[in-house]
């Protein structure tokens, strides 16, 4: 039974009579009947169901978005192994308690993921670095002097043999069941698919399933231009991987494309070239050239599965993350307008309304928080690949660092490069100020996911620099913020400035310095928060989908 798409009275409903059974308190570590010990909060996310009006399409289209959407779940199987063990299920019938369940589920495992992934459930340590990636009694130094040829591969498990021994299990061989079950689900939708590109991309995805090869189909993916329906699937970003940012975690996105705001968005994306050329940087950190195929596309979402639908969620994707494929295509720019809009409503405006200074509340703006969104996906193609130093690519040389730095990067990039079209005349009629302030209140928001992954911390560094830099300003009457836009500005080009030379170095020290010295929470800021909490203001989203949202049937 898949209890995502369960509703609250559905769980406790179930409560009622499941059966306790022995579950994991951590991936292969099995206890006693899981019983709640902490705070579950399903109430901290705000429910919205991802449905759409499917009449546009033919009935080859629907039956083709059925069977994307079946192969989604399965990643959302995968993922739950990844991140728990593969006995969750059995877990998840062990937990008596309707709110529990349903925080479980949310949450991939017992471990509150927007709350430094402090465990709710009796008898439940830390949550894993290495989640279920690693086994658990292996040390760093164990990993780190075993001769394991591709230990370090993105597409592997690190398990034990009978001897104890450590070894390297692909992904394909871990999973076999289930990616080629997810296999053939794509090669049947490719029979639906109007676009003979995306049905050769389709094809292409389901040997890489099977095979953990995926760069020819990126490449692929990258070509493919005239598709109405997208998907995004596999094993894509390493966040899960706490311990070493090595392995990729199973996810995937069913998409439908927003024709007029796309038609809108489109030509940002040819500014790459010229805005990597003056990056606020010398020479060598800039020295690489951005893909000139880059896209930027908007995106109703139907369906979210695995790493993309756990905790915090994604609101705009930037893929893929082959820096290979970078060069070669650049990436494409997902932004996905429904999710977006939910947030905004829901969190962002109630957020501005309790901590945004009311002579700059107005400067809060829907179009200035999908603007700011955007260009921090656009931010991502800019700076750096490779480290100048030898030390080769950025993400190898800052090791687990490397998701924060690069999510830091993108946001404060985002800015700046909103700040020089802006000064350029390419952003409209919209005043710079929106984007600041709304940029500020962004920070209120996704600050509140912790310092337990890699967006929260680069949200709590930009928050500590900026304010140490007086581009925040607190009163401490109201007890809300207000933006210094000149401070703003400067403070934008310095934090561009550290983050990309630390990128291009590979400083790794330097990079936790700056972890350590402003990743963190102070109390006055903490007091702030709670008050959101206090407000009864979610924290982030949760989804009611499934085939039964969209009106289609299991094909």
């Amino acid at each position: 039974m898949n209890t995502r798409h369960l509703t609250h009275a559905v769980l406790a409903c179930l409560a009622a009579v499941t059966l306790n059974a022995c579950g994991a308190g951590r991936p292969t570590e099995p206890t006693v009947t899981a019983a709640v010990t902490g705070e579950p909060r399903p109430e901290i996310y705000a429910e919205f169901t991802l449905t759409a009006d499917l009449s546009y399409y033919t009935d080859g289209q629907r039956k083709m978005i059925a069977l994307l959407v079946e192969a989604a779940q399965i990643m959302d199987d995968l993922f739950w192994r990844q991140a728990y063990s593969d006995d969750y299920e059995a877990w998840l019938a062990s937990i008596g308690v309707a709110e529990a369940r349903l925080f479980a589920d949310q949450n991939y495992g017992p471990w509150d993921r927007l709350d430094e992934n402090r465990p709710f459930i009796d008898g439940v340590g830390p949550k894993p670095l290495g989640a279920n990636f690693y086994p658990q009694d292996m040390s760093k130094e164990e990993f780190e002097t075993a001769y394991l040829p591709g230990k370090t591969g993105q597409y592997s498990l690190i398990r034990r043999n009978p001897a104890g021994e450590l070894i390297v299990v692909p992904y394909h061989i871990a999973y076999a069941t289930q990616l080629h079950a997810a296999a053939e689900l794509l090669r049947r939708a490719a029979g639906y698919a109007e676009s003979a590109d995306f049905a050769n991309y389709l094809k292409l995805r389901a040997n890489a399933l099977i095979s953990d090869e995926y760069q020819l189909s990126d490449l692929y993916w990258m070509d493919v231009k005239d598709n109405e329906i997208d998907v995004v699937i596999g094993a894509i970003e390493t966040y899960e991987d706490a311990l070493y940012g090595y392995r990729a975690s199973y996810e995937a996105y069913v998409l439908l494309k927003d024709l007029d705001w796309s038609a809108r968005l489109a030509r940002f994306a040819t500014f790459l070239p010229e805005l990597q050329e003056n990056l606020p940087v010398d020479e060598r950190y800039k020295q690489e050239s951005p893909g000139s195929d880059s896209d930027l596309n908007a995106y109703d979402v139907i369906y979210y599965a695995g790493h993309s639908n756990s905790g915090g969620k994604t609101i705009a994707i930037n893929l893929p993350n082959d820096e290979q494929v970078q060069l070669q295509k650049g990436t494409r720019r997902l932004q996905l307008k429904n999710s977006m809009q939910a947030k905004f409503e829901k969190i962002l405006e109630p957020i501005a309304d309790e901590l945004v200074d009311d002579s700059q509340r107005q400067h809060v703006t829907f179009d200035a928080f999908f603007a700011n969104t955007m260009f921090h996906e656009v931010a991502h193609g800019l700076g750096i690949k490779n480290t100048i130093t030898g030390k080769g690519t950025v993400r190898e040389a800052l090791l687990e660092l490397a998701s924060s730095m690069e999510e830091g990067k993108a946001d404060v990039l985002g800015l700046y490069m909103i700040t020089e079209l802006h000064d350029d005349g390419d952003m409209g009629e919209q005043e710079l100020e929106d984007f600041y302030v709304t940029f500020m209140a962004g920070i209120f928001r996704s600050v509140r996911f912790g310092a337990s992954e890699a967006h929260g911390k680069a949200n709590m560094v930009r928050f500590n620099y900026f304010q140490e830099a007086g581009a925040f300003v607190r009163d401490s009457e109201s007890g809300k913020y207000k933006v210094d836009f000149e401070r703003m500005r400067a403070a934008i080009y310095s934090l561009s400035h550290d983050l990309l030379v630390l990128q291009g170095d590979g400083d790794y020290a330097g990079a936790l310095e700056l972890t350590n010295t402003k990743g963190i929470i102070d109390r006055q800021l903490q007091a702030d928060l709670d008050r959101l909490t206090t407000a009864n203001i979610p924290v982030d989203i949760t989804f009611n989908q499934g085939l039964a949202e969209l009106g289609l049937d299991r094909e």
